[in-house]
């Protein structure tokens, strides 16, 4: 709400005059901000990227890449070290400025009307960053007014308690661990309640129990309305929290797709069968098109591509492996299967 009252005093100040605590008034129309801005956010995306490139001489670090991102998703940035993931993301949140192309956030040009998308956009960059001599409390009350958000204690508290740092409210923040400085820089992103907030590598150097507590605080962001950026080399924090995927590689777009159409194109299923008795030396001949492999004496593994039932009429791999070995009167003992996970789809697209 507090981003959705920055744009609208960014865009006309006289008639949000309440914004401004030195104007003496007391109330707040807020329902008149609310019809101000849905009037303004006409474009269908939160944020629309077309045709941009970031070039530092002969080296093209965003290249010509086009992208939508719709209000309410979580989407992830995949790609390797080098690839322009932050160049990217520094682009549109203004610390690169001068670029090639078009960036616009919920309809406002970054370049042109800077004033007012840096007030929506949040960023939690891959650095540690501390302020050195503030304590925590104090060190997300100066960080809201920056927004020219008026320092709100409840607010502070309840990011606070929500991040586990409740007991560290008084502390230099200097002296927090890693884990901690990581949880108040997410916290400090979130004082003036952005609309679009990138996570760049927001999970990098945390335990394994912090990093649950971060999905489900991201997870409960993006049910309240936060459209959420997130890169990260941790493969399976994409698979948990995104709803599509997009891998940036060179600089370039490679794909950009919901997480299942990954799955299904370019994913494998894997079944492996244990029987009570050898595996029969004819078998692979009589199924001599699917792709088993005999794993040893009583186990055989078949492996097929992904694909939804109603896209053909024929009988799925594992019924037909399944109908042969009952057939042949084999004694079944067992029978696992699994998935191609997202990080190998992703090094087959980028490696």
């Amino acid at each position: 709400m507090a981003a959705l009252r920055l744009a609208a005093y960014a865009q006309s100040p006289d008639a949000f005059e309440w914004l401004d605590p030195r104007s003496g008034h007391d109330t707040d129309p807020f329902n008149h901000a609310i019809e101000f801005m849905t009037e303004r956010f006409r474009d269908d995306y939160i944020l629309s990227i077309r045709e941009l490139t970031k070039q530092y001489g002969d080296l093209k670090a965003v290249d010509d890449v086009s992208l939508d991102i719709e209000p309410g998703e979580i989407f992830a940035l995949l790609g390797p070290n080098g690839a322009g993931k932050t160049t990217l993301i520094s682009c549109v949140t203004g610390l690169i400025t001068h670029f090639q192309g078009d960036v616009r956030v919920a309809g406002y040009d970054v370049s042109e009307q800077s004033h007012i998308t840096r007030r929506l956009v949040g960023l939690v960059p891959q650095e540690l960053k501390y302020d050195a001599f503030f304590n925590v409390r104090d060190s997300l009350r100066y960080q809201g007014g920056f927004f020219g958000v008026e320092p709100d204690d409840q607010e502070v508290d309840q990011l606070l308690e929500a991040f586990s740092l409740a007991d560290k409210a008084d502390q230099r923040t200097r002296w927090l661990s890693g884990g901690m400085q990581r949880r108040l820089m997410i916290c400090k992103a979130l004082m003036h309640d952005p609309v679009l907030l990138f996570l760049d590598e927001p999970t990098a150097g945390v335990d394994v129990e912090l990093r649950e507590e971060l999905w489900e605080y991201v997870r409960r962001l993006r049910e309240r309305g936060t459209t959420i950026v997130l890169t990260t080399h941790y493969i399976e924090e994409a698979e948990k929290l995104a709803d599509r995927i997009g891998i940036l590689n060179d600089g370039e777009i490679v794909r950009v797709d919901e997480q299942e159409t990954l799955m299904r194109e370019f994913g494998m299923q894997r079944v492996q069968v244990e029987l009570g008795a050898p595996v029969p030396d004819d078998l692979s001949a009589e199924l001599d098109d699917l792709d088993i492999e005999r794993l040893d004496e009583h186990r055989l593994e078949l492996v097929y591509r992904e694909r939804r039932a109603h896209q053909t009429n024929e009988r799925s791999p594992v019924d037909r492996l399944m109908q042969t070995l009952l057939d042949r009167n084999l004694e079944i003992e067992s029978v696992e299967g699994g998935r191609t996970s997202l990080e190998e789809i992703f090094k087959q697209l980028v490696f």
